[in-house]
């Protein structure tokens, strides 16, 4: 019993010590966020300070981050719901269904993932540059939320959850019941692999929020600016206000951790529903 009550408290022990670092960023985040440039450059700081406001009405000389983080939360979440969903329907379509050069068309898929987005971007400017994307109202939806449509990492993860939670006997009664193949896959597929999709939905946000070189091309209007090209030009060439750019990153984490605290929901039911089972 000793024992047991020894390797409790260690692994525990670990675990606060992994929440606590885990934690520090953050931490320091927020507090230098209330510090003026010169402490932030000359000391650790440790508690709060009382230069927030200031900090705060100076990013608002800077930069109008609302405005940023308005656009960067429109496009985040399109790209996040458009990934999670179809990424979803293809994957089921790669599992269930038979069809000739399946294989061969997974594979290509995969290689896909080789191809860094970065070496297509020109071309991938060009093409919204020929159809009247660039800097339209439009550009906040189209160019930025078609790369979810073929998200490979979303079918590659739920493909294997799709293989190991459903069953093709589930889905063949479900048919004889009279069912159709999408009311097949929103009424017994999408319960199932929520947790999944989730998971992903998270990484995918992520992804979305921090990209800086696609905005960057495809946005000249300032005001159509999101969140990391708004950080960047926080940073002058000359002076750097160090407590207004700790702000706005602070006000970019938040985003970031309201969709995990939301998404997180779905994959802790799922896992305890994986348990009763």
């Amino acid at each position: 019993m000793i024992k047991k009550g020894i390797k409790n408290f260690v692994i525990y022990g670990l675990l606060l010590l992994l929440v606590a670092i885990t934690l520090v960023p953050f931490y320091l985040i927020t507090v230098n966020a209330t510090h003026s440039s010169f402490d932030i450059v000359t000391q650790l700081n440790l508690l709060p300070g009382k230069y927030l406001i200031e900090n705060y009405r100076k990013l608002q000389e800077y930069v109008n981050i609302w405005s940023g983080f308005c656009n960067s939360l429109l496009i985040a979440v399109v790209f996040m719901a458009v990934s999670g969903y179809l990424g979803a329907l293809v994957a089921f379509g790669f599992e269930k269904y038979q069809f000739k050069g399946k294989r061969i068309l997974y594979m290509i898929v995969l290689a896909s993932m080789m191809i860094p987005s970065q070496v297509s971007i020109i071309g991938f400017y060009r093409l919204g540059l020929k159809i009247g994307l660039v800097n339209k109202l439009t550009t906040f939806m189209f160019p930025f939320f078609a790369p979810g449509v073929s998200s490979v990492s979303t079918i590659f993860f739920l493909r294997g959850m799709i293989s190991q939670g459903i069953s093709t006997s589930l889905l063949e009664a479900a048919r004889m019941e009279g069912c159709s193949e999408f009311r097949i896959f929103n009424r017994i597929v999408l319960p199932c692999i929520m947790p999944g999709i989730a998971t992903m939905c998270i990484f995918n946000f992520v992804n979305s929020w921090n990209n800086y070189i696609g905005p960057l091309i495809m946005i000249t209007d300032t005001k159509k600016y999101t969140m990391p090209i708004l950080i960047s030009l926080v940073k002058g060439i000359y002076l750097t206000n160090y407590g207004a750019m700790y702000l706005a990153v602070g006000i970019s984490i938040l985003a970031v951790v309201i969709i995990y605290l939301f998404c997180s929901k779905y994959i802790i039911d799922g896992l305890t529903m994986g348990a009763e089972k």
